[in-house]
């Protein structure tokens, strides 16, 4: 896979921004908007949720609801990790050309941008029931303690994989009103996913954050990372199995599975954890997967 120089440095290489102000490219870097493969690893699982939770039968509001409320999640938590992280980015190979970090955007401003968005996600609340405006409360606090997280646990993923999958909590409370075996199996099952391509996704930034004493996955996995990694995929598959069993996903849906399956030994195969340019891009693969649990949900009825 060919080295791409800007994406392992975070400089955008998204010709649209080069066409908007000047003022306001900072902003769009800060919030991710020219690397949207976040926000797709976000919203993909939310509307596999929401499809297996409506049984195929989505109304169009509430797709619209969640993406944009994963939309401004995503972009929330990226202003809140580079808020914390500020003073480590700049010393970051991949990082240090963010807006924070090299100083185009004064703190003061990130903060009242960081508000903003905050409440119009909050807004959004008004279309949800009660028990999901709850979940969605309920996760704030957690949202703010990962980048505190790296500081001192090996396990930043897992706690991203919490943050990152509630979406799809919040889809299944939203249809049924409670958190169902199903909903818990497909959350777990998506937390499981991510710990292992987030885990590739530290491999990139391992020697920078081993200087700087920031802990992840990766410096825990050490050079097992294969053989954790490897691990974490399979869980995923157990957990979507039995959420397909518990469901009583047609064929369509164990079809989805199996191709999911393909991908992620892929992954495995193409991984090393001493290749940072090779291990970005089989991150970025991870799209794929997202599309295969959208097209399961959809098969499953």
């Amino acid at each position: 896979m060919k080295k791409n120089f800007n994406d392992l440095n975070d400089i955008s290489n998204s010709d649209w921004i080069s066409h908007l102000p000047v003022s306001l490219q900072p902003y769009i870097r800060l919030s991710r908007l020219d690397r949207p493969i976040g926000i797709w690893l976000m919203l993909l699982p939310c509307i596999g949720a929401l499809i297996n939770a409506n049984q195929n039968n989505v109304p169009k509001e509430k797709i619209f609801i969640f993406s944009l409320g994963t939309f401004l999640m995503r972009s929330i938590g990226c202003i809140i990790n580079d808020i914390c992280d500020q003073n480590f980015d700049k010393h970051v190979q991949r990082t240090r050309f963010r807006p924070l970090a090299n100083g185009e955007i004064k703190i003061n401003k990130v903060i009242i941008f960081l508000l903003i968005q905050l409440i119009l996600c909050g807004s959004f609340l008004i279309f949800v029931n009660n028990f999901t405006k709850f979940l969605a409360f309920l996760i704030l606090p957690v949202v703010f303690l990962y980048p505190i997280c790296k500081r001192f646990t090996y396990w930043p993923q897992l706690i991203l994989g919490i943050c990152f999958n509630w979406g799809i909590l919040m889809a299944w409370c939203d249809t049924q009103n409670y958190i169902s075996n199903a909903a818990i199996f497909n959350w777990i099952g998506a937390i499981s996913w991510q710990i292992g391509y987030d885990s590739i996704y530290a491999y990139v930034d391992a020697k920078d954050d081993r200087k700087l004493g920031i802990f992840s996955t990766a410096l825990l996995f050490k050079e097992k990372g294969k053989q954790w990694i490897a691990g974490f995929y399979f869980l995923a598959i157990i957990f979507w199995f039995f959420e397909g069993y518990i469901i009583k996903a047609n064929i369509g849906y164990y079809i989805m599975l199996f191709l999911i399956s393909l991908h992620l030994s892929f992954q495995i195969s193409l991984f090393n954890p001493n290749q940072a340019s090779n291990n970005f891009n089989i991150f970025r693969s991870n799209i794929w997967i997202g599309l295969f649990l959208v097209a399961a949900a959809y098969f499953s009825n």
